[in-house]
């Protein structure tokens, strides 16, 4: 360790009673070399994007410069291991991948993957070697920082410079443990243990796992969703296509060295315990309800998700690093391994009462967790199959025999599910008519999902969206939206919007993007996903959760296409002023959302920040300021309601808990519960203003709509 690295490390260390006083890893890895089978499939590989994939582009010296960079990026994304003389010398290939991997050659591939391995090994061993040694020490009383993203840094010029930044994260590492009830003796075990494992899991590396990676980095040159799938991860990704796995209910990415939730199966276990976020990154994983936690942070995807399967019924650990809390402390979540049960996926309703200052209207909530439908039974030809349509359909009629004046459909995080569910669940409320256009990649367009029969319910709607609400959501909301049906409320969608199959390849599979979906205005659902005709705020972070994330560069793009020809049903347009008018003065004074409001500001001053501090005191001081300002937001919301205020940020977390230990136990789904659910709350209110401003234009004597 060089003078000016070590001057920073002078308190000394525990005794590791833990670890051992010898290291044996072997000091070298043999060099990976290409099969004839991965030879041959990236033959096909490249075959299939060229001819199939949507996005029409040829494997050119263009392309083959940006999968240099996007294959760097996939291989060391915190540029933590590779120096800048290696990417210097990578430079002579930049203009030679397509033609290497137009002939099955992947020499020059495996060369790169050869020098990250080394590089990898040799890190993790000095690493490890450092943790494991008494005589290095480590001082939290001065202030230095480092980068909040270490993307943004440029790649180490040497191994000095790489030791400096890595002596940085080992510190920041072993703070943030200490900062969250840990010693520094318990730290320091943690992180040796993280690293060990992870040298051990690299030394064992094989040629499908590194033949995954730079396959990868080629098909998401062309969009997000076309993936190459190894034999081990077409096996991962038939089991959850076929729902028969027991976990969580979690999908699951890898992101940079963690495993993050992208989003929960609706009805799932994670899904009712309720603590468990998309953006949320789990870091360490533990069996049953006291085993010793398990460090996961580097691991395979494939490695992560063999811990969380299990049997039903038993209980799995998960420390988690918040989604809105980027330097915030981690937090443990107890959830009950189970199957998703699709009567569990239900659609379901409610009815509650809301005014309008003058008027009280009777609202129905008919709360869609996913489009579904049990294919099995419906093949069989049970005439009592299941799925969201027959479900909705039922709802319907009860809710009308409730003399309901209004209903909102909430399809908050509903990810999606069956296209033809989407279609037939728009047929209960538009005439006849074109519900989605599909653009394929030889450009043809069908518009075969249509509305059949007759409207079911013909009363005013609102359809509440968030970020989460994708794929067939976006259909649903597009088409009621397009149609003039109702009122669309809530957050911008996810903006999935692409149509993806399977190919098989000599080893392993192909997911290919190969078509796009339209709405029946002719704009794509693509990227840009359902723009909400009243914005409600969210703390979902569409920088990191979306089609249009930052880590999405490569997502195919929002475009039009003609429109079908459709009726229009309400005059939404003329409607909406007097609407949002209304809806901004509540929110405005609405306790919750001034809270909800204050919660964003303070995430987005967390993201502002570039640095953050190596100083003990320092972060101590940070987080009491948080905390301070967060209990004070709690109580001017707890006392704008009623309610008795907190004392303390203790007594806050103190609640927190006991809510915990009630969820981490919770069998059943939720129930809809407008009370306690002020967008469900506002969307009624909506509808409210909704039905007023319709009766409003009746008596004016303006034709409401062509029903």
């Amino acid at each position: 360790m060089s003078t000016a690295v070590a001057k920073f490390f002078t308190v000394p260390l525990l005794s590791l009673a833990l670890l051992t006083t010898s290291w044996s890893f072997a000091n070298s890895v043999e060099p990976l070399k290409p099969t004839a089978a991965q030879s041959k499939t990236t033959i096909e590989i490249l075959k299939q994007l060229e001819n199939r994939h949507y996005r029409s582009q040829d494997f050119n010296d263009d392309l083959s410069a940006r999968y240099l960079d996007n294959y760097l990026e996939a291989l060391d994304p915190g540029k933590t291991y590779f120096f800048k003389s290696d990417v210097a010398e990578f430079e002579k290939y930049r203009t030679k991948f397509d033609d290497d991997f137009s002939r099955g050659k992947l020499d020059r591939a495996f060369a790169i993957y050869n020098r990250y391995s080394k590089r990898v090994i040799d890190r993790l061993e000095k690493v490890v070697a450092q943790l494991n040694d008494e005589a290095v020490t480590y001082d939290f009383t001065i202030e230095e920082s480092m980068p909040t993203d270490w993307k943004e840094a440029d790649w180490p010029v040497n191994a000095t410079e790489a030791d400096q930044a890595w002596q940085k994260r080992i510190k920041a590492s072993l703070l943030g443990m200490k900062l969250n009830g840990k010693t520094l003796e318990e730290s320091r075990t943690t992180l040796y243990k993280r690293y060990s494992n992870q040298l051990r899991r690299f030394q064992k590396q094989d040629t499908e796992e590194a033949f995954s990676i730079m396959m990868n980095a080629l098909t998401m040159l062309y969009d997000p969703h076309t993936n190459y799938l190894s034999p081990r991860s077409s096996e991962n990704f038939n089991i959850h296509m076929a729902l028969s796995l027991e976990g969580i209910g979690a999908v699951l990415q890898g992101e940079d060295e963690y495993t993050k939730v992208m989003r929960l199966v609706p009805a799932g276990p994670a899904d009712k315990q309720g603590e468990l976020k998309a953006g949320d990154r789990i870091i360490a994983i533990g069996q049953g309800a006291d085993s010793e936690m398990v460090d996961v942070v580097g691991w395979r995807l494939d490695e992560v998700v063999d811990l969380v399967r299990g049997k039903k019924g038993s209980i799995v650990r998960l420390e988690v690093l918040p989604a809105t809390g980027a330097t915030g402390p981690s937090k443990i979540i107890s959830i009950k391994r189970d199957t998703v049960k699709l009567e569990e996926q239900a659609a379901q309703k409610h009815v509650f009462e809301v005014g309008d200052g003058q008027h009280l209207y009777k609202i129905g909530v008919i709360n869609i967790p996913t489009f579904y439908m049990d294919f099995e039974a419906y093949r069989n030809r049970d005439p009592n199959y299941k799925s969201t349509t027959r479900d909705v359909f039922k709802l319907l009629g009860e809710l009308q025999r409730e003399k309901v004046d209004g209903i909102v459909i909430d399809l908050r995080a509903n990810g999606g599910g069956s296209l033809q569910e989407a279609a037939a669940l728009t047929d209960l409320f538009v005439d006849p008519g074109p519900v989605v256009q599909i653009r394929h990649a030889n450009a043809v367009i069908s518009r075969n999902y249509r509305s059949f029969a007759p409207a079911v319910y013909r009363g005013p709607i609102v359809v509440l969206i968030d970020r989460l609400s994708a794929s067939a959501s976006e259909i649903f909301a597009g088409a009621i939206q397009d149609y003039g049906r109702g009122v669309i409320i809530g957050d911008q969608s996810f903006g999935k919007g692409s149509v993806q199959s399977i190919v098989s390849l000599p080893q392993g599979d192909l997911k290919i993007t190969e078509s796009k979906f339209y709405r029946i205005s002719g704009d794509s659902t693509q990227h840009r996903g359902v723009i909400p005709d009243i914005e409600l705020p969210s703390l979902i972070d569409k920088e990191k959760v979306g089609e249009s994330s930052s880590s999405n560069e490569n997502a195919l793009p929002w475009d039009r296409i003609h429109p079908a020809p459709h009726d229009t049903y309400f005059d939404i347009a003329n409607l909406l002023p007097n609407i949002d008018t209304r809806h901004q003065e509540r929110v405005k004074t609405d306790p919750d959302f001034i809270f909800l409001r204050e919660q964003m500001a303070l995430i987005d001053e967390n993201k502002q920040k570039k640095e953050i501090s190596l100083r003990r005191a320092t972060r101590e001081a940070e987080q009491a300021a948080l905390e301070q300002r967060m209990l004070d937001m709690e109580n001017r919301r707890r006392q704008a309601k009623g309610l008795e205020p907190y004392k303390s940020y203790a007594d806050i977390k103190s609640e927190e808990d006991s809510d915990e230990d009630s969820a981490a136990i919770a069998t059943t789904r939720a129930k809809i519960d407008p009370e306690n659910d002020p967008f469900l709350q506002e969307a009624a209110q909506v509808l409210a203003d909704f039905i007023t401003e319709l009766k409003r234009q009746e008596e004016s004597g303006l034709q409401a709509a062509t029903f």
